[in-house]
C-alpha cells in the first residue's frame, strides 16, 4: 500500500492545479445538487415490521383520519380564572374556527365536548389532526397554526404546542459546534507550531464535510433520512478529516525538519507512510458505520451510510487534495530550525511523549491492572441501562413542546403524555360479536395495573377498525410504562381467538419497540466489530496478539463511555452544567452507534500508534525500544488528534436536541477514555508486556494474510540533497522562502 501511495502523491504533487480545480468544481456540482434537489429530512425514528408501525400501517389503510399527525393546542388561564370563564371560552371556539381552517386539518376537536379540561379547569387541550401522518405535516401549516392561537395568548392565557406533529428539526451549526472548531485550530497550531501549517487541516477538512453534507441533502431527496443522520455526518466528517490532514501534515514537517530532504518527497513519503494509516484507520470507520445495516433498521442504515460517506470523502481529500495543497506551499512548510543547542534540546520532538512511555513501561503490569480496574469501575452505571427515545420532557425548557409536557402533567397527570393506542382490527370477528369484544377489552385494560383512564371506543366508517386511548398513571420514560405495554398486548391472544388482532401503538409505544428491537441487534453487532478488529488488525500488523488487545482495549472503551452516558442521562448526574432537561432512557440508538463510530476512531489512534512501533521494530527488531520510540514518535500526534476530536464532539453537547447532546457526549467521553487511558497508557504497558511475542504470527496465517506494509519498509530510499526535483534547483526563491 505505502509504495502505491508514494506514487499517487509524486502524481498529485505534479498536477496539484488539476487537482485542486477537480475538487473545487466536485464541490460546485455537488452543492449545486444539493442545494437545488434536496428532500425533507424526518423526525421519527421507526422501524418496519415492529407491532407499533404495524398499526399505523393498519390505521393508514383503513382509518386514515385516525393516522394523521397531531397538534396539540395546549391552553392555561391566568392565575386566579379558568379557561371556562366565557371570555376565554369565547376566545377559545374562535381559535379553535380559525385552526380548521389551515390547509391539510381534518379536525379540530373542542375541549368541552371531549373531556379535555382539568379537573380545576385550569388548564385545556384541542387536537388538531391533519390528513397527512405527523412527518409530513408542512411547516407552512404549523407555522399558520401559530398564528391562529396569537388571540388565546392576546386574552393572558398561555398557548402552547405539542402532539405527535410538533417534533422538532434536528440542526446543527450553532456557536457551541464553531467553538469546538476553534479549540481545534489552536491545538493544531500548538501541535504543529504553524499557523500556516494548523489552517490547512481545517480548510481541507471543511472542504471535505461541505461535499458529504451536500452530497448528503441530494440524496436525501430520494431515500427518507433523519435529521440525525446529516448532524453525525457533519459530527464525525469534520472530526476524523481535521485528524486525517493532521497525521500527514505532523509526518511532513517531521521528515522536513531535516534540511536534506526535498519537500516533495517528504510530501510522498508522508502520504506513503502516515496516509497508509490514514486509507486504512479510514476503511475501519467506514466498514464499521456501514455495517449498520446488519441491524436490519433502515433509519440506522441510513445514518451509518451517510456518516461512512462523509468519512470515505474525507480520506481521499487527505491522500488527494492535501498533498496537492502542500505542494503549493513547496518550502514554506518546513519548520524553522532553533538558532540555540539549548532551545534545540527543549523542542526535540517527542521528548514527553518519549518520558510518558518510559514510565508506562517501567512497571507495565502495575499500570495494565489499575488502567482496566479504573475503566471497569467507569462502566458499572451501565449495567443499569435502559434504551427509549426522548419524549417532549428532555427538549430544552423554555421550547414550546416541553412548555406544553409540563402543563399537561400539571392538568391531567404524568401518563397524559405517555398516551396509548390500542387498536382492534375487528374485520374478522362476527358482526353480533365485535361491540361486546371492544367493550371486555376495553374493562380488562382498564382494570390493569398503572391505567389511569381508557377512552371510550371510536369506530372507522366501516367498523372494521376501533381504537381506544389508554392513558398511564406513569411517565413515558418509566419503567412502569414499558410494564403496562407489554401486559396490554398480553390480551392480543384473546381477541385473535374471536377472529380479531390488537395492537398498541403511539409516540411512546413505539419508542419502546425501537428500544427493544435496537436492544437485541446490540449482541450481533458487537459481534461483528470484535470481528472485523481482529481482522483487519491481523493483516495490518502481521500479528495475533496485537488485534486481541485493541478489541479489548475497544470493549472496555465502550462499556466506559455507555456507564457515564447512563450515569449522565439516565441517573441525572450533570444535568446542570449539561443542561439537560430531564432524566429518562439512554437514546435506544445510541450504544449500536456509539460502538460502530468509537470502533473506527479507536482504530484510528491503534493503527497510527501501532504502525510506528512497527516501524521501529522493523527496522531495528528491538521490542522493548520500539514500543518507547513508537509512543515518542507519535505522542503529539496522537494526543492532539484525541484533543481535537473531543473539541468537535463537545461542542455537539450544547446542541439543543437532547438525541445530539447524547451522541456528542458519549463520542467525546469514549474518544477521550479510549485516546488517553486506553492507546496512550494500556497499549503501550500491554506491549511492554508481550515483547517480541506482539508481532508473531503463525506461518499458515501469515501466508493467507495480505502484506499491506502501512508503515512503509519497502519505500525506495530517500533521494539525496543533490537529486531534488528540479522545480526546487531552478527556483532560488523556495530556498530562501519565509519558514514557519
Amino acid at each position: 500500500m505505502a509504495s502505491r501511495l508514494y506514487a499517487w502523491a509524486r502524481w498529485m504533487v505534479r498536477r496539484r492545479r488539476w487537482v485542486i480545480a477537480t475538487w473545487i468544481l466536485l464541490l460546485a456540482v455537488v452543492g449545486g445538487l444539493g442545494v437545488t434537489l434536496h428532500g425533507k429530512t424526518s423526525t421519527e425514528f421507526t422501524i418496519p415490521g415492529v407491532e407499533a408501525q404495524e398499526a399505523q400501517d393498519l390505521l393508514k389503510a383503513k382509518f386514515p383520519p385516525a393516522a394523521g399527525g397531531v397538534v396539540r393546542i395546549v391552553v392555561a388561564a391566568p392565575k386566579g380564572k379558568t379557561v371556562t370563564d366565557p371570555a376565554h371560552q369565547k376566545v377559545l371556539d374562535g381559535v379553535l374556527r380559525e385552526a380548521a381552517t389551515v390547509e391539510g386539518v381534518v379536525d379540530v376537536s373542542r375541549p368541552a365536548k371531549t373531556g379535555a379540561v382539568s379537573a380545576d379547569r385550569t388548564i385545556a387541550y384541542s387536537d388538531v389532526r391533519f390528513k397527512d401522518e405527523a412527518p409530513k405535516v408542512t411547516e407552512e401549516a404549523k407555522e399558520e397554526l401559530a398564528t391562529a392561537v396569537e388571540p388565546l395568548r392576546d386574552a393572558g392565557m398561555q398557548v402552547e404546542l405539542g402532539g405527535s406533529a410538533m417534533l422538532p428539526q434536528t440542526e446543527a451549526g450553532g456557536p457551541a459546534e464553531l467553538v469546538g472548531v476553534v479549540i481545534a485550530f489552536v491545538v493544531l497550531a500548538i501541535a504543529l507550531g504553524s499557523v500556516v501549517a494548523a489552517g490547512l487541516p481545517l480548510l481541507t477538512a471543511l472542504l471535505g464535510v461541505a461535499v458529504g453534507l451536500l452530497g448528503t441533502m441530494f440524496v436525501s431527496g430520494f431515500v427518507e433520512m433523519t435529521g440525525t443522520a446529516t448532524v453525525l455526518a457533519l459530527m464525525i466528517g469534520l472530526a476524523v478529516g481535521i485528524d486525517y490532514a493532521l497525521f500527514v501534515i505532523s509526518r511532513h514537517r517531521e521528515q522536513l525538519a531535516d534540511p536534506d530532504t526535498g519537500w516533495e518527497e517528504s510530501i510522498a513519503r508522508a502520504t506513503a507512510t502516515a496516509g497508509s494509516a490514514v486509507v486504512f484507520a479510514g476503511a475501519t470507520v467506514v466498514i464499521a458505520l456501514t455495517a449498520l445495516a446488519v441491524t436490519g433498521i433502515p433509519f440506522l442504515t441510513i445514518m451509518g451510510l451517510a456518516g461512512a460517506g462523509t468519512v470515505l470523502i474525507a480520506v481521499l481529500v487527505a491522500i488527494s487534495l492535501l498533498p496537492a495543497v502542500l505542494a503549493v506551499f513547496g518550502e514554506r512548510m518546513r519548520p524553522r530550525r532553533p538558532k540555540r543547542k539549548s532551545e534545540r534540546k527543549n523542542r526535540a520532538p517527542g521528548s514527553w511523549g518519549l518520558a510518558w512511555a518510559r514510565g508506562v513501561t517501567r512497571t507495565p503490569a502495575v499500570v495494565l491492572v489499575a488502567g482496566i480496574l479504573g475503566l471497569l469501575a467507569l462502566a458499572l452505571p451501565a449495567r443499569d441501562l435502559r434504551l427509549g427515545l426522548p419524549s417532549y420532557a428532555a427538549q430544552p425548557e423554555a421550547s414550546t413542546q416541553h412548555k406544553s409536557c409540563d402543563l399537561l402533567s400539571e392538568g391531567f397527570g404524568p401518563g397524559f403524555n405517555a398516551t396509548l393506542i390500542a387498536v382492534v382490527d375487528t374485520e374478522n370477528i362476527p358482526q353480533d360479536q365485535r361491540q361486546g369484544a371492544v367493550t371486555h377489552l376495553r374493562g380488562t385494560l382498564a382494570a390493569e395495573k398503572n391505567v389511569a383512564a381508557v377512552s371510550p371506543p371510536v369506530s372507522s366508517g366501516s367498523g372494521d377498525v376501533v381504537v381506544m386511548a389508554v392513558v398511564p398513571e406513569s411517565s413515558p420514560d418509566a419503567e412502569a410504562t414499558t410494564d403496562l405495554v407489554h401486559r396490554m398486548r398480553d390480551q392480543a391472544p384473546e381477541i385473535a381467538g374471536m377472529g380479531g388482532a390488537l395492537y398498541v401503538t403511539g409516540q411512546t409505544a413505539m419508542a419502546i419497540d425501537v428500544a427493544d428491537k435496537l436492544g437485541d441487534a446490540l449482541p450481533l453487532f458487537i459481534g461483528v466489530i470484535v470481528l472485523l478488529a481482529l481482522l483487519l488488525l491481523a493483516i495490518a500488523f502481521r500479528s495475533v496478539l496485537v488485534p486481541l488487545k485493541a478489541a479489548f482495549g475497544f470493549l472496555l472503551s465502550v462499556g466506559a463511555s455507555l456507564g457515564a452516558s447512563v450515569w449522565v442521562f439516565q441517573q441525572g448526574h450533570l444535568n446542570g452544567l449539561l443542561d439537560v432537561s430531564a432524566v429518562g432512557p439512554v437514546t435506544s440508538f445510541l450504544p449500536i452507534l456509539l460502538t460502530g463510530v468509537l470502533f473506527g476512531l479507536a482504530m484510528d489512534y491503534e493503527v497510527f500508534l501501532v504502525s510506528r512501533m512497527r516501524e521501529h521494530y522493523g527496522h531495528h527488531r528491538n521490542a522493548a525500544e520500539a514500543v518507547v520510540q513508537g509512543v515518542s514518535s507519535s505522542a503529539r500526534v496522537v494526543v492532539a488528534a484525541a484533543l481535537i476530536m473531543v473539541a468537535v464532539f463537545g461542542g455537539f453537547v450544547f446542541n439543543d436536541d437532547p438525541i445530539v447532546k447524547a451522541i456528542g457526549f458519549s463520542l467525546a467521553f469514549g474518544v477521550f477514555i479510549d485516546a488517553f487511558v486506553v492507546r496512550m497508557t494500556l497499549v503501550p504497558a500491554a506491549m511492554a508486556l508481550l515483547g517480541r511475542r506482539a508481532w508473531s504470527m503463525p506461518r499458515r496465517l501469515d501466508r493467507l494474510l495480505p502484506d499491506v506494509d502501512i508503515e512503509g519498509v519497502r519505500l525506495p530510499a530517500a533521494a539525496p540533497a543533490d537529486e531534488r526535483p528540479e522545480v526546487e534547483k531552478k527556483d532560488p526563491r523556495r530556498e530562501t522562502a519565509a519558514r514557519v
